[in-house]
This record gives structure tokens, C-alpha cells and sequence, in this order.
């Protein structure tokens, strides 16, 4: 079998056998038109019966080729070409298969080694000669050049349209994307849900609600569903629109690039109730974090699940005097309902002590630490105290008396330490903890 190519005949040794390769991509505007993968498939057996082409296999790909090494259909491809499973490629057009240098590479490499005799496309055939491998890479190249071009089209296009104050994406909740074709990036107040965005902004500003409170608001309130997909708001959803500037008439494209633009849309809020939020989540976040409970994580509820959370309550008595109060109680993240009161901290640890007092000792993995406990008091008798040989043995330590001493005396590290050693779960249910063995 030979082809005429220029003045020189190209010999193939053997018949070809083809696999055949389809993919769709949505990589430039003339894409739109382009031929789906089931098209594709039915033209080229159809030029595969016309000209009497074995088909070995059909490959079928959605992955883009603007990467190299990235489509694993495509790598397969090579590994059974490779491997002599067939000697050619029957695509619709060269872009088909790459639209990087790497990819390219492969192909022309397997030419070299005479493992792929012919790339046969819809108006073209591509063998094993100067001329015509010179002319799949210029083809392939050309659709490289495309890619990257479009890449700097879009990303000047985008530049450009935040420079006139239009948003280049999918509107934030509360507003809606302008449909027409010759207003692109405008859009519109959701009179439906802006003014429900409003009254978030307010409630955090205002009445300092947290933003689980306004989830429960959301959620089990009002109902509020967003306008894609038509799903309620998350917790960090919530978040994300109350830290977002869109809301007042400014906007930061991309996120976190330093690059801000005056919106030509209507603002929700005013720049000044957007500050007194922010200063308000602010205010909670640090005080969230200089806080420091011993028990919160360790516990759930009994009655629906929920996480147990702590608040802190300070009470001054007429001699000068200030108490500090610690109670825990459910976070109601699974039940908004859920009847679970709230505990004390100094209840919760008389009722810790009586669990020590029932368990097994092998219940408390603490050992480890008692032995640490032992070495660096003898490190502290013998250095500080000046105290020879001393003989504290693990033996002599009261592991409960141990325990009970660190819930009521120690830190709230120490605390959380202690409580984590626990192999069964510990549930809070109407003010009574119990230890429920994990699944």
C-alpha cells in the first residue's frame, strides 16, 4: 500500500487498522456549530465504509485538549498505539486531537517510531513524512494560538466590562442577571429577595444576631430559597454575603485580586451599615476565639444530636466582687425546637465525677499521662527542691482521685485532654450526662 506525496511515495507495510476518535469542545465560539460526538461518529464510519477502513475501536472524549497529558481517554489512545493495537487515527479534524505542544508531541513521536502510520481527518490524511507531519503541527498550532488568544480576549473583555461598573458573572443573591443580549453584565434588584439581604445586614448591625441565628431566621421562618437551584442558604453562604461589598456598590474582580471597581448597579445597603456589620462579626469572631470552654466539642446532645455549645454569664455583687458562670446548652443546629435546657459547668463536673466513680478505669486512656505527670514532678523535686532519689511511682497515683482532680483543678486544656480520653460518646439529655458507647 503507497501514497503519493509530492514526488515522493510514502510505503505502508501492512494494512492500517484505525481507531477512531471523537471529542467535543466548547473551546472558541465556532465550537457552537461544530459537530457533536455522536455526529462526528456517524460521519467518520460512514468515510470509514466509503473507503474501506478497519475500525478496531471507538474512543469517545468531553475533556478539553488545551492541556497537555490531562484527557485520559486520549491517553489511552497512545498507550494502545503504543502497544500496536492499531496504527491510525480516524478524526473528524487535527484540533481534535491537540490543542498543546505536549500532546502534539506524543503523536509525532509515534509517527517517528513508525508505531502510527496515518492520521486520517474529514479533508485531510497526515502520514509518516516531512511535509505532511510539518503540516499537523501548523494545524495544531493554529488551534494553540486560538486558545491562547481567546485567553487574552476574555480576560481584556472581562477588564473591560468591570472598568464600566458591569459585573462579568452570575449575580450575588438579591440581585438578578439582565437577560437581553445588548446588556450584558447589567443587573437588576430581586424585589423578591433583596429585601430580605437588607434585613440580614440589619439584624447582624442592629440586634446583633450571629449568622446561625440568621440561618435559623432564614430557614425555618421565612423559608428562603435562592433563585439558582432554589435551595436554602448555608452557614457559610451567610457569611459570604455579609462580607460582600457588592451589596453597597463597590466590587473586588477577581476575589482577592486588589483590583475594585465603582458598580453601576443599585446598592442594597449603605456603605455605612456594611462597616457597622463588619465590625460586629468582627467583635464576635474575636470573641469567639479568646474564649476557651473546657467541654464544647466533646459533647452532643441526647435529645436531636446537635453539637453542645458554652456561653458565659458574669454577675457583680455589691461588695466589688465578680462570679463567672459558665453554661452549656444545645446549639439546636439539627432541631431548632429542641427542648434541651442548659447545664452548669460546675454541675457538669459533679456529674463527670460520678461517671469516674462507675467506669472502668481502662474506660480513661490517661495513664500515658499520669506517667509524664510522675517524671516531671520528680524532675521538679530533685531540681527546684534539691529532693535525692525521689520514689513517686506511677503505682502510687490514684488514677480517679487523678482525674477528679484535673476536672476541678486544672486547665481547660488539661479539662478537654481528660474528657477526649473517653472511648464511649458523652450525650447531655434534660441536664442528665451519660456515656453512650461509640458505634
Amino acid at each position: 500500500m503507497s501514497a503519493q506525496i509530492g514526488s515522493a511515495p510514502v510505503v505502508i507495510a501492512e494494512k492500517v487498522k484505525y481507531c477512531l476518535y471523537a471529542r467535543k469542545s466548547s473551546e472558541d465560539s465556532s465550537e457552537k456549530q461544530a459537530l457533536s460526538i455522536d455526529s462526528q461518529v456517524k460521519e467518520m464510519l460512514a468515510i470509514a465504509e466509503r473507503d474501506g477502513l478497519e475500525i478496531v475501536d471507538i474512543r469517545r472524549e468531553a475533556h478539553s485538549a488545551k492541556d497537555s497529558g490531562q484527557r485520559s481517554v486520549f491517553n489511552e489512545l497512545l498507550r494502545d498505539l503504543e502497544s500496536g493495537r492499531y496504527t491510525g487515527i480516524l478524526t473528524w479534524a487535527p484540533d481534535r486531537l491537540s490543542r498543546n505542544a505536549g500532546d502534539l508531541g506524543a503523536l509525532v513521536d509515534l509517527m517517528d517510531q513508525k508505531k502510527l502510520f496515518e492520521i486520517r481527518t474529514y479533508g485531510q490524511q497526515f502520514r509518516n513524512s516531512p511535509n505532511e507531519k510539518f503540516l499537523l503541527m501548523i494545524l495544531c498550532s493554529q488551534a494553540k494560538l486560538e486558545n491562547d488568544n481567546k485567553s487574552i480576549n476574555v480576560k481584556r473583555g472581562l477588564r473591560t466590562r468591570c472598568e464600566m461598573g458591569l459585573w462579568p458573572a452570575p449575580a450575588p443573591i438579591g440581585y438578578l442577571n439582565e437577560n437581553r443580549a445588548d446588556r450584558r453584565g447589567y443587573v437588576l434588584v430581586d424585589p423578591e429577595r433583596a429585601p430580605v439581604v437588607k434585613k440580614m445586614f440589619e439584624k447582624v448591625a442592629y440586634e446583633k444576631w450571629s449568622g446561625r441565628k440568621i440561618y435559623h431566621w432564614l430557614k425555618f421562618e421565612l423559608n428562603f430559597k435562592s433563585l439558582t437551584g432554589n435551595k436554602g442558604l448555608t452557614l457559610s453562604n451567610i457569611y459570604l454575603v455579609l462580607t460582600n461589598d457588592f451589596y453597597y456598590g463597590k466590587f473586588e474582580y477577581p476575589r482577592k485580586s486588589g483590583n475594585w471597581y465603582q458598580g453601576r448597579h443599585e446598592p442594597i445597603i449603605t456603605k455605612e451599615l456594611f462597616d457597622l456589620v463588619q465590625g460586629q462579626m468582627r467583635t464576635h469572631v474575636t470573641k469567639v476565639e479568646d474564649k476557651e470552654f473546657a467541654f464544647t466539642k466533646l459533647i452532643t446532645c441526647g435529645l436531636c444530636g446537635s453539637g453542645i455549645t458554652a456561653d458565659e454569664k458574669f454577675k457583680i455583687q455589691k461588695n466589688g466582687n465578680i462570679h463567672r458562670y459558665v453554661y452549656y446548652g444545645c446549639t439546636k443546629s439539627r432541631d431548632k425546637h429542641c427542648k434541651s435546657g442548659y447545664i452548669s459547668e460546675e454541675e457538669l463536673i459533679d456529674q463527670f465525677e460520678k461517671l469516674l466513680e462507675q467506669i472502668d478505669l481502662d474506660e480513661i486512656g490517661i495513664k500515658e499521662k499520669i506517667k509524664a505527670e510522675v517524671e516531671r514532678f520528680k524532675k521538679f523535686q530533685q531540681i527546684a527542691l534539691g529532693v535525692k532519689g525521689a520514689k513517686v511511682e506511677i503505682a502510687d497515683v490514684d488514677i480517679r482521685n487523678y482525674a477528679k482532680y484535673l476536672l476541678r483543678e486544672g486547665t481547660d486544656i488539661e479539662k478537654r485532654e481528660l474528657m477526649g480520653c473517653f472511648q464511649s460518646k458523652i450525650e447531655v439529655k434534660n441536664k442528665e450526662v451519660s456515656l453512650r458507647s461509640a458505634p
